[in-house]
């Protein structure tokens, strides 16, 4: 009886072993002839980036303000409900943020530090901001921001994103 039960078991333990080793040979088939049928999305996590919700998801409703004076004008206009997330990402000296995009826009400060921020189109040629100044990132945007300094890095944004959508959406690099 023992020597059948133990045959069984083998037997059970090839045939997962042959269905393991046929999906392993599969996958590598598809792969070496070009993904045929499959799409590969490879996500570039952050790296030496530490990330801090400061205040987020609070919800915002539909709305319009602006604000005009001599030496400037701000519109900003919602439809829908809007979460608003204050976030503060600290970059260690040569770490970076990984490609992504947020559904929404954000208002991005650089409180110590200077960012190179890169964009699909041009990955090799940053747009350089400087401690104390404030750039905006528009929604949908692939970007990737580093800290090419001998600094911390720290930048603060704002984000209004639409209602339940998730904060950061991972991208391939380009």
């Amino acid at each position: 009886m023992l020597s059948s039960l133990k045959r069984a078991l083998v037997a059970r333990s090839t045939t997962v072993g042959n269905i393991r080793r046929r999906t392993l040979v599969g996958l590598v088939v598809a792969i070496a002839c070009g993904g045929v049928g499959l799409q590969f999305a490879w996500a570039t996590p952050g790296v030496s980036i530490l990330t801090t919700i400061i205040s987020g998801p609070v919800r915002l409703g539909a709305g319009k303000v602006k604000s005009q004076s001599a030496v400037n004008k701000v519109e900003i206009e919602t439809e829908g409900s809007s979460d608003v997330y204050v976030v503060s990402n600290t970059i260690s000296p040569g770490g970076h943020t990984g490609w992504h995009s947020h559904a929404g826009p954000s208002i991005i400060s650089v409180k110590s530090g200077q960012v190179s921020e890169y964009h699909p189109e041009a990955p090799t040629t940053p747009h350089v901001h400087a401690e104390g100044t404030s750039f905006l990132e528009p929604a949908n945007r692939v970007h990737l921001m580093k800290n090419e300094g001998s600094v911390d890095l720290v930048l603060v944004a704002v984000q209004i994103l639409p209602a339940g959508s998730t904060r950061r959406i991972d991208a391939p690099a380009p």
